[in-house]
């Protein structure tokens, strides 16, 4: 497999592309006016305690007062408390009123960025990533990622940094390997402590002196943080059309990333480094309901507040054999369909898979089989169900961030987000019993109808029969204009 990274550098945003065999993956975004904040360290101020929650929302200098929830506050006494409630994973959830208090300060982490009308999502388990590790202050735990499956790897990476950690004299802390550290040196990790060390005290005396509310700590920008992250060993290149920025990520991986520099490429080409890969037209695709399935099939996919939800149809797809080998073509096709979509819409949350109906029990373990072997390509975190009794597929992905389309876009001001707009017969008929409704709290000569060309057309036409009953049931005349700047379901109904 091939892989590239493009990145798109202009005065107002960032954007990071991750094309995989020539196919557009992933999509990152950051504009200068709105940086993403997840991983910033903040100093905080408690403004109100839930209770009833066991939340507490903190003022950290944003639009909204953000989140943290009771399970996301570290206490100085971890001693379970066996009376009190538990949390989704099952460990006690302590008693909110017991650990903060309002006009408290506090010194939290943003876990999650505000989506739609939610403030960020906090929590004071402090982490500071680099290229192979992620510092945890305050911790005395060694973790290795999943994705590192050989067990003498993963025992030689632990034993490794658990020798540093006991060469340093550092305060206690504890780390998570992370995945690219697969293979890496013992100086490659060394020198990674040493600087994760050294931060996480610039960190502290800012802590000491900050005000309330202040940024204590920022994650880098997104083109430094996409060769930290993104970059694996299957990435062949990374290109940026920017020199300004190129030269800072070039200055910044010659310096912690040494691997990477000789992947960098700067761009220079007239045509836009995203048009020569076709991405801005994968963008537009990824912003729409419907995808297209090369067989003949299509996927339906419906973001809402509470999950997504997507619809596999065999559309044009007749198959060759019978109706069941192409159902279970048409799955299959779907489940590598879903998990690109999946990534390149940056869709989070709960998600329901509505393949179709599968009776052969094989044919639906194969479909989630392929399923699971495309998203362990994904970098979000992702748990799967099996299928359900009503043949629905129930999954997970973490969200950090907003999807490509919250980021991308906003609900329409003519439908507010509903996908749906009245009829212009249902239009019609709400301004004729809006006429009658005025006509029995007025006394006026006639009426004036302001509405949109499509509603004074019908009302012109296939309505004049019920316009005319109308004007000899009221005894008025009732006049019409129309208002080019009106949409359909607009109208005024104006006494003469």
């Amino acid at each position: 497999m091939t892989e590239e990274i493009l990145i798109n550098v202009t005065p107002v945003e960032t954007r990071v592309a991750l094309v995989e065999n020539g196919m557009l993956q992933e999509v990152y975004i950051e504009r200068t006016g709105r940086r993403g904040i997840v991983g910033n360290i903040y100093k905080g101020k408690v403004v109100r305690v839930l209770p009833g929650m066991e939340a507490a929302f903190v003022e950290i200098g944003l639009e909204r007062a953000a989140f943290i929830h009771a399970s996301d506050i570290v206490r100085p006494d971890s001693k379970d408390d066996s009376n009190a409630p538990n949390n989704a994973q099952g460990r006690p959830v302590p008693d909110i009123s017991s650990l903060l208090r309002e006009g408290q300060s506090l010194v939290v982490q943003v876990t999650k960025d505000p989506i739609g009308t939610k403030g960020a999502r906090l929590t004071t388990q402090l982490s500071i990533p680099s290229r192979y590790l992620v510092y945890m202050p305050g911790t005395d735990h060694v973790g290795i990622s999943q994705r590192i499956e050989d067990d003498e790897e993963r025992e030689r990476l632990k034993a490794l940094v658990e020798s540093y950690r006991q060469e340093s004299t550092a305060p206690l802390a504890g780390y998570i390997v992370r995945t690219v550290t697969d293979g890496a040196g013992e100086d490659e990790l060394k020198s990674d402590i040493k600087f994760l060390e050294r931060l996480w005290v610039s960190v502290q005396e800012k802590i000491k002196t900050a005000k309330v509310p202040s940024v204590i700590y920022q994650d880098l920008p997104l083109c430094i943080r996409t060769i930290r992250d993104l970059v694996r060993p299957a990435t062949e290149k990374i290109r940026i059309d920017s020199k300004e920025s190129f030269q800072r990520v070039k200055s910044f991986s010659e310096e912690f990333l040494i691997d990477v520099t000789d992947r960098l490429e700067y761009y220079p080409g007239e045509r836009p480094v995203f048009d020569l890969y076709g991405v801005e037209d994968e963008i537009q695709k990824a912003l729409g309901r419907k995808v297209q399935l090369k067989s003949g099939g299509y996927l339906i996919i419906d973001q809402t507040e509470a999950m997504t939800t997507i619809d596999v149809n065999t559309g044009g797809f007749v198959g060759h054999r019978n109706l069941e080998e192409t159902i279970f073509k048409t799955n299959l096709e779907a489940a590598r369909a879903i998990s690109r979509q999946l990534r390149l819409r940056n869709l989070g949350g709960i998600i329901i898979l509505d393949f179709i109906d599968m009776e052969d029990p094989e044919h639906q373990r194969s479909v989630l089989r392929m399923l699971e072997k495309m998203l362990e390509r994904d970098h979000a975190k992702t748990k799967l169900s099996c299928v359900s009794e009503l043949g629905l597929v129930e999954m997970t992905r973490k969200r950090t961030t907003e999807s490509l389309g919250q980021a991308l876009c906003e609900p329409c001001g003519v439908c507010e987000g509903s996908g749906f707009i009245k009829t212009s017969e249902t239009v019609c008929y709400e301004i004729l019993r809006e006429i009658l409704r005025i006509n029995r709290a007025y006394d006026a000569s006639g009426y004036l109808v302001m509405a949109s060309q499509g509603v004074i057309d019908r009302l012109l036409d296939e309505e004049s029969d019920n316009v005319a009953d109308l004007e000899t049931f009221i005894g008025k005349s009732v006049k019409f204009q129309v208002e080019v700047m009106y949409s359909q379901i607009q109208y005024d109904v104006v006494l003469i």
